[in-house]
């Protein structure tokens, strides 16, 4: 790779089984909870997927209408690994990504991003390519949107409760960019939800979003 040649990457983005998904999202029925979960998870692969510096899409998911959603948009979808964990999935992706094209940056994305757009995307990957490895902090302040390595550095995504801290305390730099509010937007509540809707929501999220205030879902 030449010096002046942008880094390609490969972005792994796990989804639960989505009976299991945003159950923080308790005022929902459970059919719209997971459609909620299903339509984020569709507009963060989305996104990915459009950014020109992302070479590929790893969903990681046990869940058949995952599967089927995120197939459609481009993405490769692999097994999860049964009560391993988040990051554990994560790595496993990683993995699948790095055997199959070596030489690419790797990145963890959260799949609760429904405000994600490509250019946010981009430009948090471009500023990743400058370090070894790097993380954006989500809105709140404690966990983190996006983790990344670049090749040949170990791949140790620490996400979970207070994961800002852990990814800095293991040596990733923390990327303060400006204007990256759907990246740093990630959805747990309602209340979290209509943020990311002043963002602007991706399409799938909308169409939900819209039905079930019409109590039509």
């Amino acid at each position: 790779m030449g010096t002046n040649t942008p880094l390609t990457w490969s972005v792994v983005i796990p989804v639960k089984v989505l009976a299991l998904a945003k159950s923080r999202l308790a005022d929902l029925a459970d059919t719209d909870r997971e459609a909620v979960a299903l339509a984020m998870a569709a507009d963060t692969v989305a996104a990915a997927v459009a950014c020109p510096a992302v070479g590929d899409v790893i969903v990681v998911s046990d869940d058949a209408a995952v599967r089927t959603e995120v197939e459609a948009l481009g993405a490769e979808v692999i097994a999860d690994r049964p009560g391993a964990g988040l990051n554990q999935a994560l790595t496993a992706g990683a993995e699948h990504a790095a055997a199959r094209w070596s030489g690419r940056g790797l990145a963890a994305l959260t799949a609760d991003l429904p405000a994600l757009s490509a250019r946010e995307l981009t430009a948090a990957l471009a500023a990743a390519s400058a370090v070894t490895q790097a993380f954006v902090a989500d809105a709140a302040g404690s966990g983190t949107t996006l983790y990344t390595a670049m090749p040949g550095v170990a791949f140790s995504p620490r996400f979970g409760p207070q994961s800002r801290i852990r990814h800095r305390e293991a040596g990733a730099v923390e990327l303060d960019l400006p204007d990256i509010p759907g990246l740093r937007r990630d959805v747990d509540t309602l209340a979290d939800l209509r943020m990311a809707a002043r963002i602007g929501l991706g399409r799938k999220t909308l169409s939900v979003r819209e039905l079930i205030r019409s109590g039509c879902a």
